[in-house]
């Protein structure tokens, strides 16, 4: 499906316009990017007292930011890149998708789910993120 692979590219993209022109054409406007981090930073925000480690980026500039730093501060320092899972599937406005984040030989160093709610125009809505492994 096309836009999963345009929605992995995206987290590859090191330039600031490429990676801006995507997102409009990715995400509606108003569009919202949730994430449910790790494990490992889940529990350090509850034992902080937070009740809800979901962190959440609406709107174009805050997802450009999410996605900028995704790639500079854990994707690139990591030596790792995203990779589409293979397991693509649609019903009605809502595609999933697992993912994979793999090193430079390939080897496999996490796994998650993605799951896009789509809006009228077929640009994403809302996006849920889920670390797995």
């Amino acid at each position: 499906m096309d836009l999963v692979e345009r929605y992995v590219a995206l987290w590859k993209e090191t330039g600031a316009d490429a990676r801006r022109k995507a997102i409009e054409l990715l995400w509606h406007e108003d569009g919202v990017h949730l994430l449910q981090p790790p494990r490992e930073m889940r529990d350090r925000a509850i034992a902080l007292g937070f009740g809800d480690a979901v962190l959440a980026a609406r709107g174009y500039a805050a997802i450009e930011e999410r996605v900028r730093r995704g790639y500079e501060d854990f994707l690139a320092p990591a030596g790792v890149t995203l990779r589409a899972g293979g397991n693509t599937d649609r019903l009605g406005d809502t595609v999933k998708f697992n993912w994979e984040l793999v090193d430079g030989s390939g080897q496999l160093r996490s796994t998650g789910l993605e799951v896009l709610t789509l809006a009228a125009d077929g640009r994403i809505a809302v996006d849920h993120q889920f670390f797995e492994s």
